[in-house]
């Protein structure tokens, strides 16, 4: 397994902690608990994107910019739904 692979993993680990502790924030019963889940939840999304920046400052995780076309057109079949 290469670093590449490794980085991927965490990165996809550390998506998947973020999506249980916003469900946990979401679903708390108590002020406590909220706070709990909301404070480990931003921690969990800091180290994602430290995770990402260094995937992408290596070239592992490029992403393509949309078209103009494309974005406008989403925008204009949602703008109606606000």
């Amino acid at each position: 397994m290469d670093d590449k692979q490794i980085m991927e993993d965490i990165l996809l680990a550390t998506k998947g902690t973020c999506d249980l502790y916003m469900h946990g924030t979401i679903e708390s019963p108590t002020a406590n608990v909220h706070q709990a889940f909301s404070a480990a939840l931003n921690d969990t999304l800091c180290m994602q994107d430290s995770i990402y920046q260094q995937m992408s400052s290596k070239g592992w995780y490029s992403t393509e910019q949309a078209p103009q076309q494309k974005l406008d057109q989403v925008r204009q079949k949602y703008s109606g739904q606000l």
